[in-house]
């Protein structure tokens, strides 16, 4: 058996999504040994950073049909490595693309494949949360080598090592034409003004309380009179159109664990919840008293967000001078 493997993956510039890194520390962790697979154009050079967190092994191939072609070649490439050093387990952090190739190869393999995990104690048991992390589940992993694991973003802790660079293995794996029949054609970077809202000390979201979609400036006009404060929404107003879904929190969005988390005209649904649920402190701002955010709050405001906040912003204003 060849341990415990994280899939990373990496910017052109070799710097590594924050989820692998979680996943290392993990990893490490349990005892075994942990190695790192990038693919794509920046993963040799990402072999200090996955070596300060734990990989002793890097299998890299910088290669861009693994950037050109959406998650079949890495899939494949996973295939064939699996098959040749045959690990324990497989980590694959909960990003679009990772668990798209965690699905696929899956397939291949006929290997057992758990999603949305919050914890690992073994490489064949982990654990997850329900009904808004209320309830802890134990999952025992069944099936042949390898286990396919996709985790909870924020579920751990990164913690550097210490270790040099990991050990860079070139992947040599020819890719068929079958594996590139779904091509990207173009890319687009959603513009950020502030901190990104995975790493910021304060989250201000907001929910339908608003009630319009022109009434979310109040929300960023409060985030920038607050130090390190970003923005964040709730799925229902992501589908509704009134901002972007990189702002969604929840299940099905961003998970976020700031110091401060503001909720502003949120009801408090369990999907929302479970994204926001492990801020360190939270309060919330409802015209509903019964909503079941309050049962979480630190703090609860009963008003209408649109008088509230104004409010607060004048008084945080008020504060400075």
């Amino acid at each position: 058996m060849s341990g415990i493997w994280v899939y990373a993956e990496v910017s052109s510039d070799g710097k590594v999504e924050s989820g692998a890194l979680e996943n290392l520390t993990k990893a490490r962790d349990l005892g075994s040994e942990v190695s790192a697979v990038a693919l794509g154009p920046g993963a040799s050079q990402a072999a200090a950073q996955l070596g300060g967190y734990g990989a002793t092994t890097l299998y890299a191939s910088d290669d861009a049909v693994y950037s050109d072609f959406v998650a079949q070649p890495a899939a494949h490439a996973l295939a064939e490595l699996a098959g040749q050093h045959q690990p324990e387990l497989i980590l694959f952090s909960a990003t679009y693309d990772s668990r798209d190739i965690a699905g696929r190869l899956s397939g291949k393999l006929g290997a057992t494949l758990m999603a949305n995990a919050t914890d690992l104690l073994g490489p064949d048991y982990a654990q997850t949360q329900i009904f808004g992390g209320t309830q802890i589940v134990d999952v025992t992993l069944s099936g042949p080598d390898p286990k396919l694991v996709i985790t909870r973003p924020k579920s751990f802790e990164p913690s550097p090592s210490g270790g040099g660079a990991a050990t860079v293995v070139q992947v040599d794996v020819a890719v068929p034409d079958e594996a590139k029949t779904c091509r990207r054609v173009e890319r687009h970077e959603q513009a950020a003004s502030g901190p990104k809202l995975e790493a910021a000390k304060v989250v201000v979201a907001g929910g339908r309380g608003l009630q319009d979609a022109s009434n979310f400036k109040l929300l960023e006009e409060l985030a920038r009179a607050i130090p390190g404060a970003a923005v964040g929404a709730s799925r229902a107003i992501v589908d509704s159109g009134w901002v972007p879904y990189a702002l969604q929190v929840g299940q099905t969005g961003k998970t976020v664990s700031p110091e401060v988390y503001i909720a502003v005209g949120i009801s408090g649904a369990t999907q929302h919840l479970v994204g926001m649920k492990n801020s360190k402190r939270i309060i919330a701002v409802n015209k509903d008293k019964d909503a079941p955010i309050f049962q979480y709050a630190d703090l609860g405001i009963v008003g209408d967000a649109l008088k509230v906040i104004p409010q607060i912003i004048e008084a945080i204003n008020a504060t400075k001078g």
